[in-house]
């Protein structure tokens, strides 16, 4: 009878705990990057996994002119897709300085023209994008204890990968993102 109790204890109880846990550390907002030959707009979520650590989820678009720095004279494009990241915050959870990484996948399509041999074409890509990040969330906890609004600065390094191409070779390689997300917490 004790073990069924225990379980029916842990069974109601520790759910409960659990999911207040990490509701006490999750945050949502808009992001945006911002790279030299582009702008990165999106969504993104973050899960605390323990009392430095957390997850985030992202989807947005990527807009982008490569202008001459691709393989061809123009490359414009866009597409849409997501992230999957990591982040580990030195001093509390969503808090202060983190060091993170993340991996992009983009489904993009880019326009592009040879001016010189007069000839143009789109190809479609799937980019993955690894990317180191470094930045600082800055909470503020005006509205009460509870309930947090946050504006996380970060700077990203990574390198642009096109993985599956559709097309004629587009530019790719290393790739400095400037970054800005705000944050509703609880």
């Amino acid at each position: 009878m004790r073990k069924y109790l225990f379980v029916c204890f842990l069974s109601g109880v520790m759910p409960a705990i659990f999911s207040a846990h990490l509701m006490a550390q999750t945050s949502f907002g808009p992001e945006f990057q911002l790279y030299p030959t582009g702008i990165m707009p999106g969504v993104r979520m973050e899960f605390g996994l323990t009392g430095h650590d957390a997850i985030n989820l992202r989807v947005g678009a990527n807009l982008f002119d490569h202008r001459s720095m691709g393989v061809h004279d123009s490359e414009k494009g866009m597409g849409f897709g997501g992230t999957l990241g990591y982040r580990h915050y030195v001093k509390d959870l969503l808090n202060g300085f983190f060091v993170g990484g993340r991996m992009d996948v983009w489904r993009n399509k880019v326009n592009w023209e040879d001016y010189q041999q007069m000839r143009s074409g789109t190809t479609r890509i799937v980019v993955l994008q690894p990317t180191a990040e470094f930045g600082y969330m800055f909470l503020s906890d005006r509205l009460s204890n509870r309930w947090k609004w946050g504006l996380a600065p970060a700077l990203g390094l990574g390198y642009e990968i096109n993985a599956v191409s559709d097309g004629a070779d587009v530019g790719e390689g290393a790739i400095i993102l400037l970054g800005v997300s705000v944050v509703y917490r609880w």
